[in-house]
């Protein structure tokens, strides 16, 4: 499988069966989109730089919120969790989707605006690839997102939704979250590759172009 980072909390996720694309951006957001086409969109919660649905071609089957879905051969978990840390009261919901593509279990966490419950960690179980967002403002900031980390022990994490050169409103760097898990420096790459023996024995951060 092939992951390749589109820009704020937006992945191309290529399995051998099918591709997905999560959190489907509006061209307002500063990134440039391209034209991808996919069989399945993942969508984390109503708003505009996460549900861009048009944007994506190839009429994909798109999911937007929680329950259990086998599209192609890629089964996905959606989980019902909160967009801040006051049980959904300033911003409303999110959903993590939990997929399983060529056998590597793969999470994407959306605007998660909280650190998980034991509970909820329970309920992903074996994470192998945790696509993370880091950049605080509407999510979970560097200190909350190195303790969802620690809570989920996955084999690599994929730092998301921070502030770069490209996007067009305020968020905090990816170094802060870099520095708060221990991590002096991480070369960024177009993608990343993996098969169910290649994953990594202990968790590994990971940076993408987009």
């Amino acid at each position: 499988m092939d992951i390749s980072w589109l820009g704020h909390s937006c992945f191309k996720i290529k399995g051998s069966h099918a591709t997905v694309i999560t959190d489907p951006y509006s061209p307002s957001l500063g990134y440039s989109l391209g034209k991808p086409t996919a069989r399945i969109v993942t969508v984390s919660h109503q708003h505009p730089g996460h549900s861009y649905v048009q944007g994506v071609g190839g009429e994909p089957r798109v999911i937007t919120g929680p329950g259990e879905y086998e599209i192609s051969g890629i089964l996905i978990i959606g989980i019902a969790t909160f967009h801040d840390a006051e049980r959904g009261g300033k911003r409303g919901r999110n959903t993590i989707y939990l997929m399983e593509v060529d056998e590597v279990s793969v999470c994407h966490l959306g605007d998660l605006g909280h650190v998980l419950t034991a509970e909820q960690a329970e309920e992903l179980g074996n994470v192998d690839i945790l696509l993370l967002p880091v950049g605080g403002v509407s999510t979970i900031n560097a200190p909350a997102a190195a303790e969802v980390v620690r809570r989920l022990e996955p084999k690599v994490v994929i730092p998301m939704h921070y502030k770069t050169q490209a996007l067009s409103w305020e968020l905090e760097p990816v170094g802060r979250f870099l520095k708060e898990i221990g991590v002096k420096e991480v070369n960024s790459r177009p993608k990343l590759s993996f098969t169910r023996t290649s994953l990594p024995a202990t968790t590994q951060i990971f940076l993408l172009d987009y």
